[in-house]
Order: C-alpha cells, then sequence, then structure tokens
C-alpha cells in the first residue's frame, strides 16, 4: 500500500495517507485539504494534542470518521487536559468527533491495529503486512528513538513489551509520528530502540 507523508512542522507530528485512511490530524486542514475528496476515516495513533489538533476540523472537510484506540478515548471525551497534553501548547483538549474506538488486532482501511502503549495506554501502530510497511506514531521512531514515558499514562516496562512485541514483524519501512521516515531496513531502528531503553 503506497504510504503518502505530510511532514509536521516543529512540534506537531507527521500525518499520513494509505488508501483512504488519514493518520493523525496535527497537521493543519490545508495541508490535507488536496486529498481529502479521498479520505474517508481518520485513525489517530494515540490521544497527545500534537497528533489531534485539527481531527474536527479535518473531520468535517473530509466527511471523514475518526477513530481512536479504546484506553485512549476517555481522554478525548473527557477533555483531560493533563493526559492530552493540549494545555502545554495553550488549549484544550478539541472536541474530536469519535466515531468508535480501536482494539488490538482490528483492521480498518486494510491496516492492522496493533496496541502499543508506552508513551499513552492507548498508543497504536499500523501495519501495512503486504509492503511491511509500520506506521509507529510516537511508539518508536526512525532513528531508534522511542516516545516519551514521563507523561500522564505513559509506562516504559509497556514500551518495552512493545517494542519487544513490533520486534516479531519484519519491518521494512517505518513511518514515525515525528521525524524522517525510514524506507527500508526498519527492523533494525526496532532492535536499536530496544537497545536504547535497555532491552538487553
Amino acid at each position: 500500500m503506497q504510504v503518502r507523508w505530510i511532514p509536521g512542522e516543529g512540534y506537531w507530528a507527521n500525518a499520513y495517507i494509505c488508501g483512504e485512511v488519514l493518520i493523525d490530524a496535527g497537521v493543519t486542514p490545508m495541508q490535507v485539504e488536496a486529498y481529502a475528496p479521498d479520505i474517508t476515516t481518520i485513525v489517530l495513533t494515540h490521544c497527545h494534542y500534537d497528533h489531534i489538533a485539527h481531527a474536527h476540523h479535518i473531520a468535517y472537510m473530509c466527511d471523514a470518521k475518526v477513530f481512536i484506540h479504546e484506553a485512549d478515548e476517555p481522554a478525548l471525551t473527557h477533555g483531560r487536559s493533563e493526559v492530552t497534553l493540549s494545555a502545554m501548547f495553550g488549549e484544550r483538549t478539541p472536541a474530536v468527533p469519535l466515531a468508535g474506538t480501536l482494539e488490538d488486532g482490528d483492521t480498518i482501511g486494510g491496516l492492522k491495529v496493533i496496541h502499543t502503549p508506552g508513551h499513552t495506554p492507548g498508543s497504536i501502530c499500523l501495519w501495512d503486512q503486504e509492503d511491511e510497511n509500520l506506521i509507529s506514531g510516537d511508539t518508536v521512531f526512525a532513528d531508534g528513538g522511542v516516545g516519551r514515558t514521563d507523561f500522564p499514562g505513559g509506562s516504559q516496562e509497556e514500551l518495552v513489551h512493545s517494542l519487544d512485541r513490533l520486534a516479531g514483524y519484519d519491518v521494512q519501512a517505518i513511518w514515525p509520528g515525528h521525524g524522517m521516515p525510514a524506507k527500508e531496513n526498519g527492523f533494525r531502528h526496532i532492535e536499536a530502540a530496544r537497545r536504547m531503553i535497555g532491552y538487553y
């Protein structure tokens, strides 16, 4: 499956388009507008503000349904700014029009949901088995880094287990929440992340 990268700027998260699915919505609606007719679904990799800030505007523009993992849903529906980190951006948690929640193993738009808690309780990665693409959110980055675990809801122990799980996939391309993607040998970046946090 072709992955189209929409780079985030500054602290804002990258977004990706895979078929009819937009992954993450921290980029501006203007950055997405050209692809709007093709987008029917928005999947949020987790509840942090830099990934969800424009979900309501983009969903309206695209007439798209928005989904997040069930463990991060309460942070949005209850406007828990200490969990979404919206206060760090001088904002309130936006009213994201969720159409439903996701669970580990679900398939959405041809992508498999992999629950990878650690950065947040409901962090997910999306796996394209056919082309071995991993859209990794803030679980793991293409430089072998990982998402912070010192925010509310974070857990280094859970992140270690999540990386262990990802190591079982033959990942070729990693499309992370921040920074540059790595389009080959993605499994090596996962191994580097495991070593970095002292897995073995």
